[in-house]
């Protein structure tokens, strides 16, 4: 990481013109007498304005170099002055650092009050920063410092919670690793309780606190982050248990980004990872502006008015609104897997279809992008049909090529049934959007230590019967992706995904020998199976918006026929005998939409005032139904 920064540094100091912006040196008082080392900038004419505060615990001075939400070099076009500390302990403030913990939100609200009180600064304070920036944020704002106005938190939530460490029982390595390089140092406490406990019922409901948030707060997340299942539950706590007089006042962005922190992806950058999302450069930058314009200047720019979210909406590349998340309109559609390998709507009908794949330890399936945040490995999307994809110790299960989009906003749900010939083992899953070209590019992924399937206390705990069948459920993190039509749906299953999480080594023993995060001892080779017929049906549930390909087209029989089809104000239907019936048109989420008893042969239903989309219609007699699909145009 440090080689990294001070690559950085020369590359921008050997650029031509280029200069170190000069802050105002302070230090900050806190309420033990011990200062926290702060820059101050303050634009060129302005004796007295708003402040945005940024506190880091990876040395301000590095903000020397530009400063952050668009304003770069230029502090002098700024309508705001920028204050940056140091965290207690770190860099410019280590000398303040005392044994234990620092309470941080205290600290922050001594930072924020002694702001308020200098002479440039008109009383108003506003918050900025991402992941551990935006963490102490929250810190700060439960607090309540009075003359803090707004927060405006990036990639980060308060929480801190056992599934943010230890997802589905797997301890995230590549993520701890990183923690410990930036000097947190929490593999200790983290070995310490590799289940859940008393300990961590503690830590999150101490670190879950919306009610305690009484300033407006505009979250800005990415879809390729690794704090999405932190931001959201958040944001939607937020907008039912903050106090009623700001409850509505807070906004969240959710873009096509990674965490960021290395490498040329960050928040706000167009590209990610091997795409390219160009409408979405930037907008972070400008949107904050907006909100602290707002909240910070008292600009009437529209702000109060926006939706409550935006989010983009990843394949189509298209921003869109919804007042909360998930939004409505999606319904659940189930992908059955099949034994050749592939996934569609209908249900196995074989009495013992199952796969096999083996699971070597020592040689696992590799991290190839995703929510990672080690400076030495990808973020983001990436093909894995060349380095995942390719190798023996995968299951591969792919759609047909879409007629239609296929428009997912949520989680997706996988079920798996499955058996090892082990006592203990991982179901790791990826799920990929292959291009017309053959690229298998990742849209999120998720793992199970089965040990762990009936919960995460160590009373819960329960190793495998060799050979004996189980449900193995996997939720994903929410995303917001369209699978264009001409695309395929896969769904990859292994037993790793490494460094990204640990390597389970098989054998029933203890996870973390030696207190390791990342050690094999005595590992076994596993064969691990998924099962997929009649009696036990492994599948993938997706929440999809305007899907159709999963409604069965029954073709007309000798009961009735519809003309034309596509319609557009009038559809006729002709029954092919004189009989009896009511005819019911159900949209795709199988609403009852429009009934009619039939009494002619010849029928004629007015359908203009239906939205377009597709349709079912479907005749009911007392001795048969029949269903056809159409579509209003």
């Amino acid at each position: 990481m440090i080689k990294h920064i001070i690559l950085l540094l020369a590359l921008l100091l050997a650029r031509p013109g280029f200069a170190l912006l000069t802050p105002v040196v302070d230090s900050i008082p806190m309420k033990d007498g011990r200062k926290l080392a702060a820059d101050i900038y303050i634009p060129s004419g302005m004796s007295q304005g708003p402040v945005i505060l940024i506190q880091t615990p990876y040395n301000r001075l590095l903000y020397r170099f530009g400063l952050p939400i668009g304003i770069g070099n230029d502090i002098n076009a700024s309508n705001f002055i920028v204050v940056v500390v140091d965290w207690r302990g770190f860099y410019g403030s280590k000398k303040a650092a005392y044994p234990g913990s620092p309470d941080r939100g205290t600290d922050g609200y001594w930072v924020v009050e002694w702001i308020s009180s200098q002479s440039w600064s008109n009383g108003k304070v506003g918050t900025w920063g991402p992941s551990a920036l935006g963490k102490v944020q929250y810190q700060t704002a439960q607090k309540n410092p009075p003359h803090l106005t707004c927060i405006c938190p990036l990639v980060a939530g308060p929480q801190s919670d056992y599934d943010e460490y230890f997802p589905n029982g797997a301890l995230r390595t590549e993520y701890v690793d990183q923690l410990d390089a930036l000097g947190f140092g929490i593999t200790p406490t983290l070995m310490a309780h590799p289940y859940y406990d008393a300990t961590w019922t503690f830590a999150e409901n101490l670190n879950f606190y919306p009610d305690s948030i009484r300033v407006p707060a505009f979250m800005i997340g990415g879809w390729y982050d690794h704090n999405i299942e932190v931001m959201l539950p958040f944001f939607s706590a937020l907008q039912i248990r903050s106090p009623l007089s700001v409850r509505d006042k807070h906004r969240l962005l959710m873009g096509p980004w990674v965490h960021g922190g290395h490498g040329t992806a960050q928040v706000g950058t167009s590209v990610q990872g091997q795409l390219n999302y160009p409408n979405s450069a930037n907008t972070n930058d400008s949107m904050a502006m907006l909100f602290f314009d707002f909240y910070l200047r008292g600009i009437s720019n529209g702000w109060d008015a926006s939706p409550k979210i935006t989010y983009y909406q990843m394949g189509e590349n298209l921003w869109k609104q919804c007042p909360s998340w998930p939004p409505g309109g999606t319904r659940d559609v189930v992908f059955y897997l099949h034994a050749d390998g592939s996934m569609d709507h209908e249900k196995p009908g074989s009495a013992k279809d199952s796969l096999t794949f083996t699971y070597d330890p020592g040689d696992p399936s590799p991290t190839v992008g995703g929510p990672t945040l080690r400076p030495d490995m990808d973020q983001g999307p990436y093909d894995q049909k060349p380095l995942v994809e390719s190798r023996n110790d995968i299951l591969v299960f792919t759609s047909e090529t879409l007629s239609e989009n296929a428009v997912l906003k949520g989680k997706v749900r996988v079920l798996l049934k499955v058996s090892s010939d082990k006592v203990d083992t991982d179901f790791a899953i990826r799920l990929t959007d292959v291009y017309p070209d053959g690229k298998s590019m990742l849209v999120n992924d998720g793992i199970m230590r089965m040990r762990f399937r009936n919960g995460f206390t160590q009373a819960q705990v329960a190793m495998m019967v060799p050979g004996t069948v189980y449900d193995c459920e996997i939720e994903l993190p929410n995303t917001s992706m369209t699978f264009l039509a001409g695309h395929k749906i896969r769904l990859d299953i292994t037993s790793s995904n490494y460094p990204r999480f640990n390597r389970n080594m098989n054998n029933g023993g203890e996870m973390y020998p030696g207190n390791s995060i990342d050690s094999l001892l005595n590992p076994l080779v596993a064969r691990n199976t998924v099962h997929m017929h009649a009696a036990r049906m492994s599948s993938v549930t997706i929440p999809l918006e305007g899907y159709s390909s999963a409604v069965p087209a029954v073709q007309a029989s000798n009961m009735f026929s519809v003309y034309p089809n596509p319609a557009r104000d009038a559809l006729f239907i002709v029954r092919d005998k004189d009989i009896a019936g009511t005819a019911r048109i159900s949209d795709v989420n199988g609403r009852i939409v429009m009934e009619r008893l039939l009494d002619e042969k010849i029928e004629c239903l007015d359908i203009s005032t239906l939205p377009a989309g597709v349709y079912m219609i479907g005749l009911k007699t007392d001795y048969m139904i029949q269903s056809v699909k159409f579509v209003r145009d």
